[in-house]
């Protein structure tokens, strides 16, 4: 075994947490070194699970775009497009990805060792390859981002072609008719979008009694309604009995006597920590039943000098956050005040999509919090006439004496966009944060952006009557 010492900062885990922290540590001169036991940086947010399901997001909308358009009906065949074409497609967005990050390392000279990384004792992190070399890294600090893995059951059997999480589901080399999505969280809806938009038949199966109950209400039901309408089946209060495979298809079970069919099975019901041989027992630290670590307020674990950031410490496990978190770890290594991550938006890629900041109608109810709302329908706009994306709304939640933003929430065409107008607003301190910014600032037309100016005005116009 190979020892090298004198570093400041050991990494296990290159996705957006562990290559913030990296590349942030380094530009204060510390001597960082970064382990990946994939064969490419990028972790699964690259290779796996946000960036391949956006493209493939992109890739469907296309589909739909084309089907839609009458110019095109008639005049242009629509090709046969499959799901193991769709996802050879994005194959090019993931090597360009690869290749970017692999530059930020070469840049800020932070060392890859390709291996599995494991921690060896306090400062101490051993490495295996795939060529069982071994290399033994003493460190002042490390930190963990080694992210998550679907959730696997043991009475569910994930090695039956026909069963998939979403991870394997990239590996899919037929397009099936239809199937079944366990888990209506943030993936499983993104997939039914995906697969509805395909033309398959899917169910939804939801073990709670609402779509993504931490939403505002409204934009839930939208949700719902806009997956039925694309054909999907969402079945709310379920939970499984059993999962049957075999040659020809997927039968699931559940404890209400219901039997499903369908060519495959897609199991989204949860994510867990990759904490597993991460040598955590060597300085004392254990992973709770999810497989995450409990942090503080500078995401400093329970053992000196060892940190965990990402989706390896819980919510909000979004990519966005993960940078940030990763960023935020680094820097309180470097002498800067420990910060939370807060305020985070929440982005869901539905087909159409969502996303929101701050509180729903339901928390400022029950906070007793006077609030007005302005609202905003993309049918009416412009720009969405224009490229015909008319589903969709602008929500935004104001202090009916203060007029301070309390809440935003978007639900169609580019709302993960849309949202960060109002996000920039919001931060603002007393008495900036106001729906009067909307009101008297000059808006681009057409454009999707205008929506706030109309919301505003209809909230506006709401505390007049």
């Amino acid at each position: 075994m190979n020892t090298s010492s004198g570093w400041d900062l050991v990494v296990i885990g290159s996705g957006p947490a562990g290559e913030a922290a990296a590349m942030r540590a380094a530009k204060d001169g510390m001597k960082v070194a970064m382990i990946e036991d994939q064969a490419q940086v990028g972790g699964s947010c690259t290779h796996l699970g946000t960036i391949p399901s956006k493209a493939l997001r992109h890739q469907v909308r296309q589909v739909i775009r084309h089907q839609r358009n009458p110019l095109l009906q008639g005049v242009a065949d629509m090709p046969d497009v499959g799901w193991p074409q769709l996802v050879n497609k994005i194959r090019d967005v993931i090597g360009a990805q690869v290749r970017v990050r692999s530059g930020f390392y070469f840049r800020n000279r932070v060392q890859v060792f390709q291996g599995r990384g494991r921690i060896a004792g306090e400062g101490r992190v051993q490495v295996q390859d795939h060529q069982d070399r071994e290399w033994l890294l003493e460190t002042r600090y490390i930190i963990l981002a080694t992210g998550s893995r679907p959730y696997h059951p043991e009475d569910v059997d994930f090695n039956h072609p026909r069963v998939y999480d979403s991870d394997t589901i990239l590996d899919m080399d037929h397009t099936p008719r239809n199937i079944i999505i366990y888990g209506a969280g943030v993936i499983g809806c993104e997939y039914a979008s995906l697969f509805t938009g395909m033309g398959m038949r899917v169910d939804l199966v939801n073990s709670r009694e609402h779509l993504l109950d931490f939403l505002d209400a409204e934009i839930s039901d939208a949700l719902s309604y806009h997956l039925r309408e694309q054909g999907c089946t969402i079945r709310h209060g379920e939970e499984y009995e059993a999962v049957k495979a075999d040659d020809d298809g997927v039968t699931l079970l559940l404890k209400s006597g219901k039997r499903l069919r369908a060519d495959a099975l897609l199991w989204s019901n949860g994510r867990s920590g990759n904490s597993r041989d991460l040598g955590l027992e060597t300085v004392g630290l254990e992973a709770n039943g999810r497989g995450q670590l409990q942090v503080d307020e500078a995401y400093q674990t329970a053992a000196p000098g060892i940190y965990a950031v990402g989706d390896l410490i819980g919510w909000p496990s979004l990519a966005s956050a993960s940078y940030d978190q990763g960023r935020f770890c680094a820097a309180s290594l470097c002498g800067e005040t420990p910060r939370q991550v807060s305020n985070v938006p929440t982005g869901i890629y539905t087909i159409p999509g969502i996303s929101s900041v701050g509180r729903t109608e339901h928390e400022l109810t029950e906070a007793k919090v006077p609030y007005e709302v302005g609202q905003a329908f993309f049918k009416n706009l412009a720009r969405a006439q224009i490229t015909g994306e008319k589903a969709g709304m602008l929500k935004l939640l104001f202090h009916r004496d203060t007029l301070e933003l309390l809440g935003i929430h978007c639900f169609g065409y580019q709302a993960t966009e849309i949202v960060h107008v109002g996000q920039a607003i919001m931060a603002q301190p007393a008495p900036h944060n106001t729906l009067r910014y909307f009101v008297e600032t000059t808006f681009n037309y057409p454009t999707m952006a205008e929506a706030y100016r109309v919301a505003a005005i209809n909230g506006m116009n709401r505390l007049r009557r």
